[in-house]
């Protein structure tokens, strides 16, 4: 029986993806090797991944069966995982690696990697990775941990592929093609002056394609930025975002060259930043991870579940001044919830492009009321088109026209409100300092129950008493 190609495209794109995933399979086959004690078996099956999705594997599984495979597996464990690694379970892994295999696989990793493996650990575990490095290496990663935490010093790799200005294209391949220790991966050529100052960058492609006796400094990238160490990660990323940049020189107080940041470092921080204002926004903590146990789940959730709590109570407070007419028209009390819950649904939709945009630099003061207006009118639009629909419900439900015109008006208010407060409250908040993403949502949420609950039973009270 022959496949639909419909069929055909959508097996096919399936498969597609599956092969960017960790197989349930594969992952069954391993915890076999690891429980039967098949040391040559498991390493044949670990062999093909990549060291993500050995770390994702290494998440995904308990702490007694992670522990049983990071030993079995010994001295074929790669530096790579350790980077990949979860910050919730690297501490755990650093323990049970053997001291030996621990040093092997710290000496595979880039300084920008071994930093970042240093910045969440305990003295005593920093001290035993710092003392397995060569000399040279121990030197570059103690100086970038000086560096403020969250800094271009931080993020950047001590090892960069520089030529002097006056060089050639033939002394530049030479150079490069002579050199034992150059880096795994880089993607310029930093030209510098005669006091190690950063003048330019030099693409590999161009650089290969010109000829031997072209200068250097004629085929400079005309897009060229410089990085002080104390530069905010968060702006770096930005910047590379921002001018598509592949990689840009990092330079100390006297601006010497001193590193060199990579866009995967780069797009590694946006990621970060993507995923902390998602985590922040559900109020659940930003470094909330599916591998924390129990206890520290609890502990980063609490605390908003009580701020909830008491916005909640703060409605609550609202909606009992108006018990009398509660009383009298119970239709009220079927009806009520709908007004609030459009209200927050269209705060949150506000909210999320606002933070976003302010995330990414794309909302600020010269765009503002621009956006505040524009909210406004589609809040306005939106609450006109549900006014009609619970109009017609609460006619159709309750027989109530006067019910159904209550209702609508109160649903065009807290429309208007929500578009308003969920561009207002982050833009008002990072303007006080406070991370929009961290404070908004609970705000928002209150304004809108808030506003809808009064409007709502305040218009009831005028109109139905």
């Amino acid at each position: 029986m022959t496949q639909e190609p419909e069929q055909a495209v959508e097996d096919a794109d399936a498969r597609e993806q599956d092969a960017y995933a960790l197989q349930p399979r594969n992952v069954a086959a391993i915890l076999f090797a690891v429980d039967t004690g098949e040391r040559e078996k498991l390493i044949e099956l670990m062999e093909p991944l990549h060291p993500a999705d050995i770390a994702d594997l290494l998440e995904q599984i308990n702490a007694f069966d992670r522990m049983r495979l990071i030993k079995l597996y010994g001295k074929e464990f790669d530096g790579d995982i350790l980077s990949e690694l979860d910050e919730s379970i690297r501490e755990e892994v650093i323990r049970t690696l053997h001291p030996e295999v621990l040093a092997d696989a710290v000496r595979e990793l880039e300084s920008d990697d071994v930093v970042d493996l240093l910045e969440d650990l305990d003295e005593a575990q920093q001290e035993a990775i710092l003392e397995v490095l060569e000399d040279s290496d121990r030197v570059a990663v103690e100086q970038s941990l000086t560096y403020p935490e969250y800094s271009a010093g931080r993020l950047m790799q001590r090892e960069v592929v520089m030529a002097p200005e006056h060089w050639n294209v033939g002394e530049a391949i030479d150079y490069l093609r002579s050199t034992d220790d150059l880096p795994e991966q880089f993607y310029h050529v930093v030209l510098v002056d005669p006091k190690l100052r950063p003048i330019g960058n030099v693409g590999l492609g161009r650089l290969m394609a010109s000829r031997r006796e072209v200068l250097l400094r004629s085929l400079i990238s005309e897009t060229f930025h410089v990085f002080p160490v104390t530069r905010p990660e968060g702006e770096v990323a930005y910047a590379f975002n921002q001018y598509h940049l592949i990689s840009a020189p990092v330079v100390d107080e006297s601006e010497r060259l001193v590193g060199v940041i990579t866009i995967d470092d780069a797009m590694s921080v946006l990621d970060e930043e993507h995923e902390e204002d998602i985590l922040r926004l559900a109020g659940v903590g930003e470094e909330s991870r599916l591998s924390d146990g129990t206890v520290e789940t609890v502990r980063q959730r609490l605390p908003w579940l009580a701020v909830n709590l008491a916005t909640a109570v703060l409605a609550s407070l609202v909606i009992a001044q108006f018990e009398d007419v509660l009383a009298t028209v119970v239709a009220l009390a079927v009806l009520m919830p709908i007004v609030a819950s459009m209200g927050g649904n269209a705060g949150t939709q506000a909210l999320t492009v606002a933070v976003r945009s302010l995330a990414t630099k794309d909302l600020t003061s010269s765009n503002v009321w621009r956006i505040i207006l524009r909210e406004l009118s589609v809040g306005l639009i939106n609450g006109v088109c549900f006014a009609v629909v619970m109009g017609a419900l609460a006619l159709l439900w309750f027989g109530s026209p006067v019910l159904g015109g209550v209702i609508g008006v109160a649903m065009i208010i807290n429309l208007v409100i929500a578009g308003l407060a969920g561009i207002g409250v982050p833009v008002v908040l990072e303007r006080f300092g406070v991370d929009p993403a961290l404070a908004s949502g609970t705000f928002v949420t209150t304004v809108t129950d808030v506003v809808g609950f009064f409007a709502f039973l305040g218009l009831a009270s005028a109109v139905l008493l």
